[in-house]
């Protein structure tokens, strides 16, 4: 009988962490996208009332797309989004630099399981690779897009 026990304890030990890594692996991610999803569709339906409200207090409120132009969030200029890509290339180029750093130092210490220590290098590496990536992205596309960042920089100093 005790064997038949031990079994069964096991077993629901296995179920038990079964349902918390499914927790943990399928439903908060699923649950992540749905609240951006339901985030999006909120924002959309807000406006939609906004318009709506407007239309029905004022018939005559003209051009409905103009009215749409105004109440829509301001759009990202070239420049900006350029700097965003040359933040985030900066904060991956540091975390690699901090992880290789911190995986080099317990290489030549010692004290790690072989295979953690070649997770972290790989960490490493793939950080450093995508910022990196982002620095170039940066430096490429502000060469490419001088022309168009310097037209857009005029258009809004003459709107102002």
């Amino acid at each position: 009988m005790e064997g038949i026990e031990g079994f069964n304890a096991v077993l629901g030990g296995i179920m038990g962490w079964t349902m918390v890594l499914s927790v943990l692996y399928l439903a908060i991610p699923v649950l992540i996208v749905w609240m951006i999803v339901r985030y999006f569709k909120n924002k959309t339906n807000k406006r939609a009332q906004i318009v709506q409200a407007i239309i029905e207090k004022n018939p005559d409120a003209g051009n409905v797309e103009e009215l749409m132009r105004q109440i829509a969030p301001r759009q990202k200029s070239l420049k900006e989004k350029l700097l965003e890509k040359l933040l985030w290339g900066s904060v991956f180029v540091v975390l690699g630099i901090c992880f290789l750093s911190y995986a080099l130092f317990i290489d030549y210490k010692g004290g790690m399981e072989a295979k953690t220590l070649h997770g972290t290098y790989l960490v490493a590496f793939v950080l450093l690779g995508v910022g990196i990536v982002l620095f170039l992205n940066y430096f490429i596309s502000k060469k490419m897009l001088a022309k168009e960042i310097e037209a857009e920089e005029n258009s809004i100093v003459h709107s102002a």
